[in-house]
Formats: structure tokens, sequence, C-alpha cells
């Protein structure tokens, strides 16, 4: 088991968070991140208009989300070369509650393998098509609709290949692509119970999230909603039984 925490090393305010996760998580390092507003980083980087895919994505991508997604990407890219059958990804915003980390940890430690992905999300909204395992608060399910956020994640080889062959073009941030089972082939799995928390706010800030216009919210909040209800038309489904 690896983990990679991704850290943009200008972000010193973030800094000593990300050196306490690697020293928290299995074998972990620091993995620099993309940054989105350098265009010789992303020169290369195919970026479409919400339109690739159906539902459209009704919102132009901002540079940080680009420099997530291609973040992402360089991870799976090195899983793949590198033959790395399970890793941890985190985002340096992340914090975890150590014993419940040990706990979640050795409940999939039986179970996850090169094929899956794995969310370990601050927030625990997805409601369950299945329940895989349970162990005292741990619940291991398959959401029927995946939750948002890439704070954290338990993705093995397999699973990243897939999503790196399905991502050569871009027109949305890497968590609502996930989202997209049935364009991705890839069935996301969520971890509740871990006690992961999100610290941004602790320690300077989101580097993605910015406060749009009074006179833009409402819009955007109904665009949202609208994209959200056609997503709950392509909920995740348990595997047909072979029986």
């Amino acid at each position: 088991m690896r983990s990679f925490v991704i850290h943009m090393s200008s972000s010193t305010a973030r800094r000593a968070n990300a050196d306490r996760l690697c020293a928290q998580l299995p074998n972990a390092e620091l993995f620099e991140a993309v940054n989105g507003r350098d265009p010789q980083q992303i020169a290369d980087v195919d970026v479409f208009p919400g339109t690739l895919h159906r539902p459209h994505y009704p919102f132009p991508l901002r540079p940080a989300e680009i420099g997530v997604f291609e973040s992402h990407r360089a991870i799976w890219r090195k899983m793949v070369e590198d033959h790395i059958d399970l890793a941890i990804i985190t985002e340096d915003d992340l914090g975890l509650d150590p014993d419940r980390l040990s706990a979640a940890l050795g409940l999939l430690a039986p179970i996850a393998t090169p094929e899956h992905y794995i969310r370990i999300p601050v927030k625990q909204r997805e409601v369950p098509a299945e329940i895989l395992a349970e162990k005292d608060d741990l619940r291991l399910i398959l959401p029927k609709v995946i939750g948002l956020q890439c704070v954290c994640q338990m993705v093995g080889r397999r699973a990243a290949e897939r999503l790196l062959a399905a991502t050569d073009q871009i027109d949305r941030p890497v968590d609502t692509f996930l989202q997209m089972h049935w364009i991705t082939g890839q069935p996301i799995h969520a971890l509740q119970g871990s006690g992961n928390r999100e610290v941004a706010q602790e320690i300077g800030g989101s580097t993605i999230q910015t406060k749009p216009p009074m006179s833009d919210k409402l819009t955007r909040e109904v665009k949202r909603a609208l994209y959200r209800a056609k997503l709950h038309l392509h909920p995740q489904r348990p595997p047909a039984s072979s029986d």
C-alpha cells in the first residue's frame, strides 16, 4: 500500500498539514500538484465546455479545477506505470483520526483490490444501494448516487487505468466526472464513519471555491439542482446475482 498527498509546494500554509498526513498514512509521500493557473503545466490538457457527456455540465471549468483533475490523473498514471496495485490518494486539506484510520484500513484490507475505487469521504451523505461490510461505526457501501469531493480515497491500479483511459479529454471537475459511472465503467464505493474531516478553513481556505456575485448565486443554484436531478436518473445498482 502506497499513499500520495497532493500538495502544491507554493502553498506554504498547507505544508504542515501535508507533512502530518505523510506521517499518518502508510508509505506516504508528497505529490506535487498541477498548477491549473500555469499555462505551461496545462498546455496539453484537452478541455471542453461541459458538453462531452450527458448530462451536460452547466459551468465552465476553473483553472484550479483543471489543476486538481490533472493532479489526480498524474497519480493514476503513476500507479499504472509503476504497477502500484493500491494507493491512498488524499488532498492536503484532509484531517485524519489516526485510530479510526487504522480501523478503516483494517476493514478494507481483505476487501480492496486493484479493481476498486473507494471514497473515504468527509461528508456522510451518500445513501446505499448496497452495504458490503460493517464493523462498529464503519460501513462500506455502494452509493446510489456518488458523492462529491476527492479529499481521500483508496484507488486500485485497474480502476486508475480505467479512469485514465476515460479522461483524455475533460469537461467537468474530477469529482463530478467520477459520479458518471455509466461513462467510466468504474463502480465507486464509499467507506462511511472513518472520522475524516476537511480542514481547509484552518489552513488558509479552499484553493478551488470562490464566492460568486449575489446576482449569479441563484442562477448557479438552479443549474446545479437541475444537473443533480439528472444524475439521479443514473443510480448505481448492485451487480446482478450469479445465482
